[in-house]
C-alpha cells in the first residue's frame, strides 16, 4: 500500500490530536513535525515513535516533499503556509479560519482548484455525530429559526497565554465564531444578509485595539436570526458559558449536558450529552399535546476521536477525489460573516452582506 506522506505543522492541542489521527490511519505516514518550540515537537515525536522534527516550515516542506500538509498553527500564518503547500503540490488540511481576510481566503480556494488539490478546513462540528443530529432536528422546526449559541472560556495559565497569542490577530468571536456561524448556515440553508456586533476589552494584557469579549447577531434572508457570544480570559464567568439552543415555530431543540465541567477544557467544547426536543403544538385547552423528548448523544467521540473523523474525511477526499467546492465556499462565507461582525464592532454600525 502506498502511503500518503503528511507533514504536520504546529504541535499544540489541535496539531497533537491530528498527528495522533495520522499515526492511527494506515494510509498516512508522518514525515515531519514542525513547531516553533522544540519541547512540543520533541514530546509529540517521542509519543508517536520517533518522527522527524523541524523548527522551520520551509525547510521541512523542501526536505520531506509531502503529499499532504496539516496546518495547525496560529491563524496569522495560515494563508502563507497554505499557499506554500499548494505550490509544493500538496493537499492541505488547515485548522479554521482559512485566512485573516475574505480576499485571501478566496484566493486560496481558487489556487487549490487551479492546482487540483484537496483543501479541507477544520470545521470539527461537521463531523460530530451529535451536532449533525442537532442540525437535522433544527431543520424540522419550521422557519424562521432563532439560534442562540455561545462558548465563553475562563482561561488562565497556558490557556490564557494561548488566547492572548490568538488575539494578536483576531478576536474570540472571529476565531471561534466561524464554527457556530457555519452551523447556523447549515441549519437555515439560507443566505445571511446582515451582521451586527458588540464587544468589550476586559484586560490590559491585550492590545488596546483588541477585545476579548464579543457578541454577534446575524440575520438571514428567510427571516431567521442568530446570535453568538464568545469571551476569553481569567475574568470570564462559567455561568451559562455553553448555550446551544434553536427555536422555530414548531418547537425548540437544545444541547443539554448536566455534566459540563470546565469552560477552558477543549474536550468539553464539543460535548453534548443529550438533545432536548420540545414540541410547540397544543390542544383546544392550550395544553401541550406531546411531552419533551430526550435524544441521547452521550456515546460520542472525544476530541481525539473527532480529529480522527476529520482526518478520515480528508483521506476520503484525496483517495476518492471528492468535490470540495461547496466545503471551501462555506469556509469563505462563514469567515465573511465573522469578519463583518468584527467590522460592526469597530464601526458601531450594522454591516450588510
Amino acid at each position: 500500500m502506498i502511503k500518503l506522506k503528511v507533514l504536520v505543522v504546529g504541535c499544540g492541542n489541535m496539531g497533537t490530536s491530528h498527528a495522533r489521527a495520522y499515526h492511527q490511519l494506515e494510509s498516512f505516514e508522518i514525515v515531519g513535525l514542525v513547531s516553533r518550540k522544540p519541547e512540543s515537537r520533541d514530546k509529540l515525536s517521542q509519543e508517536l515513535g520517533g518522527c522527524p522534527t523541524f523548527s522551520d516550515y520551509s525547510t521541512a516542506l523542501k526536505e520531506t516533499k509531502p503529499d499532504a500538509v496539516s496546518i495547525n498553527t496560529y491563524p496569522d500564518t495560515h494563508a502563507d503556509y497554505i499557499r506554500a503547500a499548494l505550490y509544493a503540490n500538496a493537499h492541505v488540511f488547515v485548522e479554521k479560519p482559512l485566512a485573516l481576510t475574505v480576499a485571501d481566503a478566496q484566493s486560496l480556494v481558487d489556487l487549490a482548484i487551479e492546482k487540483d488539490k484537496k483543501m479541507v478546513v477544520g470545521y470539527i462540528l461537521r463531523v460530530h455525530p451529535a451536532w449533525a443530529k442537532f442540525v437535522e432536528v433544527a431543520q424540522t422546526l419550521g422557519k424562521p429559526l432563532v439560534m442562540r449559541m455561545n462558548l465563553n472560556q475562563q482561561s488562565s495559565g497556558d490557556n490564557w497565554y494561548t488566547h492572548k497569542q490568538l488575539m494578536n490577530s483576531m478576536s474570540p468571536i472571529v476565531d471561534c465564531g466561524v464554527h457556530y456561524v457555519d452551523v447556523m448556515c447549515l441549519m437555515t440553508q439560507s443566505v445571511p444578509i446582515s451582521v451586527s456586533a458588540i464587544g468589550a476589552r476586559l484586560s490590559d494584557e491585550i492590545d488596546s485595539k483588541m477585545y476579548n469579549y464579543g457578541q454577534l447577531q446575524v440575520r438571514f434572508k428567510d427571516g431567521s436570526v442568530g446570535w453568538y457570544e464568545a469571551g476569553w480570559g481569567p475574568m470570564m464567568s462559567e455561568t451559562a458559558f455553553f448555550v446551544k439552543d434553536v427555536i422555530g415555530p414548531k418547537g425548540c431543540v437544545s444541547i443539554i449536558d448536566d455534566a459540563k465541567g470546565d469552560s477552558d477544557s477543549v474536550d468539553d467544547h464539543s460535548k453534548t450529552g443529550a438533545l432536548k426536543l420540545h414540541h410547540s403544538t397544543t390542544d383546544g385547552n392550550g395544553n401541550f399535546t406531546k411531552p419533551d423528548e430526550l435524544i441521547d448523544t452521550s456515546d460520542e467521540p472525544d476530541h481525539d476521536g473527532l480529529c480522527l473523523l476529520e482526518q478520515e474525511y480528508f483521506l476520503k477526499a484525496i483517495q476518492e477525489n471528492l468535490d470540495l467546492q461547496d466545503h471551501m465556499r462555506d469556509a469563505v462565507n462563514s469567515l465573511r460573516i465573522v469578519l463583518a461582525a468584527d467590522e460592526s464592532f469597530r464601526t458601531g454600525k450594522t454591516v450588510a452582506l
